[in-house]
């Protein structure tokens, strides 16, 4: 039996740059940015993945695109 247990999760900001389209909120620009993320398993850094956000940069919402 294998047991993993995630001591800490970092996340650091790696790149922003301004995406197509409009907040459907409050028409406010919309902004790309590329989120890197670490585990850790007690200061050992275990796994990392850049993902791929979109936030308004002027409600400051979280947006989610859909095909």
């Amino acid at each position: 039996m294998c047991l993993v247990f995630v001591c800490d999760e970092e996340e650091r900001v790696v790149a922003r740059q301004p995406a197509p389209g409009a907040c459907p909120y409050c028409g406010g620009m919309v902004q790309a940015m590329d989120v890197e993320s670490q585990w850790r398993f007690c200061f050992l850094p275990l796994y990392f993945k850049t993902k791929k956000r979109f936030y308004c940069s002027v409600c400051a919402r979280r947006l989610v695109m859909q095909y």
